[in-house]
């Protein structure tokens, strides 16, 4: 099968679909990898490093015209969707509940779409995961940066020291991004609360850290906590479904002015009335007095490190995708979003 690695052309993103020493894998196994010229480079892998395993370069016109399966990060981009045809098998992230213009927009391509976001094994989102757990530690690292005066924020060391009292973090939802954020969060010192409706991963972040409480998400006590949060980091996922909107307006009101709203959920359309997506080439804005920090894009800050993490879990899934026997997986095929012009996944029909 002929494999292409395009270059990603989303807003400051530097991933890329497969690092060199994965799609070495696929061309022992037989395949042709057609990598896009400098797709690799943000992650700090060249052209002559995709060269050196046997995979040859080409244009993005006759990537998209020879291959057969695609794969790349993030969803595909305007330039993208008018070169994709019925016979292509798209493998990447696609949010598509939070984007029905695109969802539309592949329906009409004829394409096989399967989400990275929605392939599941076990209960877990092996592909999503990594990139869950990066956002969810950029969200701390961002979120304590804006909390410092230069950068607008009301002047807290988000640790505290000796002295002086230690920040305040809100972390909604336990999952792989916010149980990163909420593990960083206390390793550095500042107060934790994170909800959750999950009764065994509240029980799990009670016993990790005495500076972390854990507590169900009754409207009430979001509300209680948001007048004395610094940090709040929206991370709530249902898989394959637009993510509730758990914080309203008035809600952000209540908070401090100068504190931040971190929302990780954006991917999925985001957990706040107040998000709206952002890019790194402009990632916050000011609503109610609170700064928003709403990147949907959050892994690609950090490339290379994001790069290596996604190659290793989309690897086994891309040599089955490459043989014609994929079908016969029901994690892949559960997987599929889009197809032949028809939508697949049931979280897209509800």
């Amino acid at each position: 099968m002929q494999i292409g690695i395009p270059i990603e052309t989303k807003t400051l993103e530097g991933r890329v679909g497969l690092i060199p020493t994965a799609c070495e894998l696929l061309i022992r196994d037989g395949h042709q990898l057609l990598v896009e010229h400098n797709a690799g480079l943000l992650s700090g892998y060249n052209d002559d490093s995709y060269r050196r395993i046997g995979a040859t370069l080409v244009n993005r016109e006759t990537l998209f015209g020879d291959a057969q399966l695609i794969i790349k990060v993030k969803e595909p981009q305007p330039d993208e969707l008018a070169l994709l045809k019925p016979d292509h098998l798209l493998f990447c992230f696609l949010h598509l509940a939070a984007l029905p213009e695109l969802q539309q927009s592949l329906l009409d391509s004829g394409c096989t779409a399967i989400g990275f976001e929605t392939l599941a094994t076990d209960g877990q989102l092996p592909i999503l995961a990594p990139m869950s757990e990066i956002a969810g530690r950029l969200a701390v690292q961002y979120g304590t940066s804006l909390l410092h005066h230069p950068a607008g924020g009301p002047g807290i060391m988000l640790g505290g020291i000796g002295g002086a009292e230690r920040g305040k973090v809100l972390i909604l939802g336990a999952g792989n991004a916010g149980g990163s954020a909420a593990s960083l969060a206390a390793q550095i010192g500042a107060q934790v609360t994170i909800m959750d409706i999950n009764g065994s991963r509240l029980r799990e972040f009670h016993r990790q850290a005495a500076n972390i409480n854990s507590e169900y998400p009754y409207p009430e006590s979001i509300l209680n906590h948001l007048q004395t949060t610094d940090l709040l980091i929206g991370a709530v996922l249902i898989p394959g479904k637009k993510a509730p909107k758990i914080i309203s307006s008035e809600m952000i009101k209540a908070m401090r002015p100068g504190s931040v709203f971190i929302d990780i959920a954006v991917d999925q359309g985001g957990c706040s009335e107040t998000t709206r997506p952002t890019s790194y080439a402009s990632p916050t804005f000011q609503h109610a007095g609170i700064t928003h920090f709403c990147v949907n894009n959050m892994p690609g800050a950090v490339p290379r490190t994001a790069s290596q993490a996604l190659s290793s879990t989309i690897i086994p899934f891309a040599r089955e995708l490459a043989t014609d026997s994929w079908r016969n997986n029901p994690v892949l095929t559960d997987a599929i979003n889009l197809e032949q012009g028809q939508v697949k996944l049931p979280a897209l029909l509800n």
